[in-house]
């Protein structure tokens, strides 16, 4: 299996990065970390924006990009994680509403 630089970076930073850290986020596994960025970097719920799963594998290279920014963004506490978090979940709820 061929990996893009940007999956590998993703991957890297969410499934070893970010949920190693002791930050006090409201979230700590790795499938929780790819929700809040991946949603983030799409402006709305990931699954919505990106056909297929997994979905680092199906995303553009600019999502991609993206989610890594805010990422190393949030680990250096310039992007407020616990924000994005719950912007997500709103997301969520409201497309959930909406049926």
């Amino acid at each position: 299996m061929q990996f893009t630089s940007f999956e590998v970076v993703y991957l890297y930073l969410t499934r070893e990065e970010t949920p190693a850290t002791e930050r006090g986020w409201p979230v700590h596994l790795d499938h929780c970390f790819q929700r809040i960025l991946l949603d983030a970097a799409c402006g709305a719920v990931w699954y919505d924006r990106i056909d297929g799963r997994p979905a680092y594998r199906h995303a553009s290279d600019a999502i991609l990009r993206e989610a890594v920014r805010l990422g190393e963004a949030a680990l250096a506490g310039e992007v407020d994680l616990v924000a994005l978090n719950r912007e997500s979940i709103a997301m969520r709820r409201a497309r959930k509403a909406a049926g």
